[in-house]
């Protein structure tokens, strides 16, 4: 099955994705209808049977769940492992504005959390679902987990680090963005109410107690990678300034 955008992605998964999208972002499916103009039993027909949409509701449903026609047509599903670059593939890598960095996270998703056990003095990572709210990554996460504890620690703001990455379009093409800054507790509730009904983000894992955690970012970088043939870097002049080449298997980093 070929999708109405005609751009070959098969639409068999559409369904799944929209799916995964809407409990990812904390909506109902009475919700995601109410956004994206449609009757609730359509979404539930179109996360069970996945049929062709038109460009009109997949441009709408992609808004209702505040993330783009191609995500969900799977053009930027991440790459299998048989699709990774060959050992001494060389790969572009660009420096991103703060601009850029930011609209790439825009919509929200899934993110990491880096931050230091106050228990433990050990760093730690936490994926979480994430939104943006304004230029500040917010999320919900256990109340009862480390995230917590250091965030009550001291009872001010802890320095984290936040990682957002996707692979876009084909193998070997995709962006990463770091957002450092200080992370809070949202602890007035009628904030924490409106940052909720804002971005309706599910903690990463479920529970009966949570934390509203907003970070406001202090420094933001960011990189977007690409492979390139043989044919064109073998030709290529010396790297432009914010230009780098990397071999496969090396890192880009934020550096």
């Amino acid at each position: 099955m070929v999708d109405a955008h005609g751009n070959g992605h098969s639409t068999g998964d559409l369904g799944r994705r929209a799916a995964l999208r809407r409990v990812e972002i904390g909506l109902s499916r009475e919700e995601v209808a109410e956004r994206a103009g449609m009757a609730p039993g359509y979404v539930a027909y179109v996360e069970e049977y996945t049929p062709l949409l038109t460009h009109s509701a997949m441009y709408r449903l992609a808004q209702a769940l505040r993330t783009t026609p191609d995500q969900l047509l799977g053009a930027a599903d991440e790459a299998t492992p048989e699709q990774a670059a060959p050992p001494g593939t060389r790969t572009l890598v660009v420096a991103l504005t703060r601009h850029e960095c930011m609209a790439l996270i825009e919509h929200g998703g899934v993110g990491r959390v880096a931050f230091v056990d106050p228990e433990g003095r050990v760093p730690l990572v936490q994926p979480v679902h994430y939104a943006l709210i304004g230029s500040d990554v917010c999320f919900r996460a256990s109340a009862v987990g480390a995230l917590a504890r250091a965030l009550t620690h001291d009872g001010g703001a802890h320095d984290v680090g936040f990682q957002a990455d996707r692979l876009v379009g084909t193998p070997w093409k995709g962006w990463t963005v770091l957002v450092t800054g200080p992370a809070t507790l949202i602890r007035d509730s009628r904030e924490a109410h409106a940052a909720h009904a804002a971005a309706p983000v599910c903690p990463w894992s479920a529970g009966e107690r949570e934390i509203c955690v907003r970070i406001v970012p202090a420094e933001v970088s960011g990189h977007r990678v690409s492979a390139l043939r043989p044919s064109v870097w073998d030709a290529s002049p010396e790297p432009r300034a914010g230009l780098r080449l990397a071999a496969a298997g090396g890192e880009a980093g934020h550096g």
